[in-house]
């Protein structure tokens, strides 16, 4: 098995960007890429050092560093966290304020329970523990609903890729719908389905009350991927103190059709933060 234990930054084309006493990680989702974050970055470096990199699942990762995407390694959730956790030493960053969009919020959960020293605070954005619906506990999909995902995925991923992204990005922004196609197209077929099946069928809620770490969730008013009932369920179970914030847009992307309210958003916990 190929194995990222050195050269985590390069591999992941991580880059720390702008100045400040106060550390800010930004992480991408399943199907993402650190160009996500685009449109808030500008503001953000002007107060903040920001690491932004890409997982090594991303498209945006260079042909020579593919390999070390390893689908049984990438199974779970716990192999993002110890590459977070080696990214975030590789830059020498301690006690930064994490920002997960959607898989990556429950990523920066597991690494803050592994190294509560490296994170002052948990921003989860669109995030969520588990997307199957359970007893007493809404997901938001059927089980079915989710194994069809997958299906279509191995079938025809380019054209799920479509589909997919106009359903999760607000339709009203079709620039924003455009860059989600385009960066989860860019994937390959192969690592798109390894790495939906670990998102799509995870379960994380039993490692909740181990988050000491404070949390701010960021929900939107409507996502058809993740209900607001989970947002109120992750600040129920975390151990850590934490609030809710909802962003008033649809879809499961603030960070490219609402960038200014989760700009405010993130100002406030930083402010809070420091």
């Amino acid at each position: 098995m190929l194995m990222l234990e050195k050269g985590h930054s390069t591999a992941m084309n991580a880059r720390i960007v702008g100045s400040g006493s106060q550390n800010l990680v930004l992480a991408h989702g399943f199907g993402g890429e650190q160009s996500v974050w685009d449109k808030i970055l500008p503001d953000l470096t002007k107060h903040f050092r920001v690491l932004v990199f890409d997982w090594i699942f991303s498209g945006a990762v260079k042909e020579e560093h593919q390999d070390l995407f390893d689908p049984e390694k990438y199974s779970s959730y716990d192999a993002f966290a110890d590459d977070l956790i080696c990214l975030i030493d590789e830059m020498n960053l301690k006690s930064a304020v994490f920002v997960g969009h959607s898989m990556s919020g429950m990523i920066g959960c597991i690494a803050s329970i592994k190294r509560s020293e490296l994170f002052k605070r948990l921003v989860l954005v669109g995030a969520s523990p588990r997307y199957i619906n359970a007893d007493e506990y809404e997901g938001g999909f059927k089980k079915s609903e989710i194994d069809d995902i997958v299906s279509n995925i191995e079938f025809d991923f380019q054209n799920w890729a479509a589909g997919f992204a106009s359903l999760v990005v607000d339709a009203r922004d079709p620039p924003s719908v455009e860059t989600f196609r385009k960066s989860l197209a860019n994937m390959r077929p192969e690592v798109a389905l390894s790495v939906a099946k670990t998102v799509f069928y995870s379960d994380e809620r039993e490692i909740l009350d181990k988050v000491s770490i404070p949390c701010t969730i960021v929900q939107t008013t409507s996502d058809i991927v993740v209900p607001n009932s989970v947002a109120y369920y992750l600040q129920e179970k975390i151990k850590g103190k934490s609030t809710v914030e909802i962003i008033e847009t649809n879809g499961h992307f603030p960070l490219l059709t609402a960038h200014q309210q989760l700009l405010d958003v993130l100002k406030g916990v930083l402010a809070l933060s420091n």
